[in-house]
């Protein structure tokens, strides 16, 4: 007890000076506790919609977990900062102050980066929530609140005198080192992240890498799994994934559609003229599809050929094909009411027999050129 009073006696602080601080210290209890209350009641208040943003939801969830705990060391700290403290106790309660404030600070932005990295899953999800939803949130929950508390204990030890140069780059020599060791890791985890957020692709998703199709199954951490069409399964690494270019035909909104029709080119010019025509009729009649144009593209010996161009309104690739295999059908019935013949242009074989074997020198030479001369006369067969 009289260690105590000779400790108080030594502040050398005046009975006014005491309640004044006492009095700032209930009164910024009192403020700041009824502030707080109030806050969090306007939170309450508001619509639905508003509670839902990022921004209130970070506010409501950080806001929950202030304690009274934490108000009440912060008016201590106020009440002993109004006091005429000597030497060295201002050092020590800006220390404080700095613990303090510092502490909060961390765990606000603890609690907001859990409450944002989550809000933004959820909002940029498709269907439910995956596999790859709940890796890709924990993996950047886990780096964030890593980096927070880090950088908090670094501005501490500084704080209290402590130099941390030599730490921080102890720190960086032994990352690069880790990052040396397993970059390939490294590579394929941060790959993965990339994968979640900015989502080239989901589970369930088609694609087609490098030659690879595919129904996306799974994306973990190191690697990707597709099952192929055939029903095996395969597994790509993700930095290597994202190394290629990737088609996703799940995201496809229509589907264009090009095909070449070829027909003799014996067909008359009058005949030629109408084609176009009946092919925006025949194309017409699908509800799903949409013609956009037919051309006479070439005319050579062999064939005079149509390009064709139409889009389908539905992605979906069996509705594609029994509209294609119905266009066809009637492309032909249509050849046959106008009378075109997709055949190409005869063509004509020339064939030569050849010599009988002999000596065509001296006396046999003038019947030898006579047998050699009908024996190279042309003869035209048609195939």
């Amino acid at each position: 007890m009289n260690r105590i009073t000779v400790f108080f006696q030594s502040l050398d602080i005046s009975l006014a000076n005491g309640l004044f601080a006492l009095g700032a210290a209930i009164g910024s209890f009192v403020l700041m506790h009824a502030a707080l209350m109030l806050f969090r009641k306007r939170l309450g208040k508001l619509s639905e919609e508003c509670q839902h943003r990022p921004f209130a939801q970070v506010l409501i969830k950080t806001l929950a977990r202030t304690g009274t705990f934490a108000i009440f060391a912060t008016a201590i700290l106020i009440g002993l900062s109004v006091l005429d403290l000597p030497e060295p106790w201002n050092a020590r309660i800006s220390h404080l102050w700095f613990f303090t404030l510092g502490i909060q600070i961390a765990m606000f932005l603890h609690r907001a980066v859990k409450v944002g990295s989550r809000s933004y899953f959820l909002k940029h999800k498709r269907g439910g929530v995956d596999q790859q939803v709940t890796v890709a949130h924990t993996v950047v929950i886990w780096l964030l609140q890593t980096t927070v508390w880090v950088v908090f204990v670094l501005a501490l030890l500084s704080n209290l005198g402590i130099n941390v140069t030599t730490f921080v780059a102890s720190l960086g020599i032994g990352g690069v080192a880790i990052a040396l060791a397993v970059q390939n890791i490294l590579g394929d985890l941060f790959a993965s992240m990339s994968i979640a957020v900015d989502k080239p692709f989901e589970v369930g998703d088609s694609i087609t890498v490098d030659k690879i199709s595919g129904t996306v199954e799974h994306v973990g951490l190191k690697s990707t799994r597709l099952r192929a069409i055939g029903g095996e399964q395969i597994i790509i690494s993700n930095a290597e994934l994202l190394r290629q270019t990737v088609f996703n035909f799940r995201r496809m909104t229509t589907r264009r559609i090009q095909f070449t029709l070829r027909a003799s080119p014996g067909t008359p010019r009058e005949l030629a003229a109408q084609v176009p025509d009946r092919v925006r009729e025949i194309v017409g009649k699908h509800d799903k599809a949409r013609f956009d144009r037919a051309h006479l593209k070439t005319v050579d010996q062999n064939w005079i050929e149509y390009e064709i161009v139409y889009t389908m309104l539905d992605t979906d690739y069996s509705l594609y094909m029994d509209t294609q295999q119905a266009i066809n059908l009637d492309l032909m019935v249509m050849f046959d009411e106008l009378g075109i013949s997709t055949a190409p242009r005869p063509q004509h074989v020339l064939l030569q027999d050849a010599a009988a074997p002999g000596d065509v020198r001296g006396e046999q030479q003038p019947a030898a050129n006579e047998y050699a001369s009908a024996a190279l006369r042309p003869r035209f067969v048609n195939p």
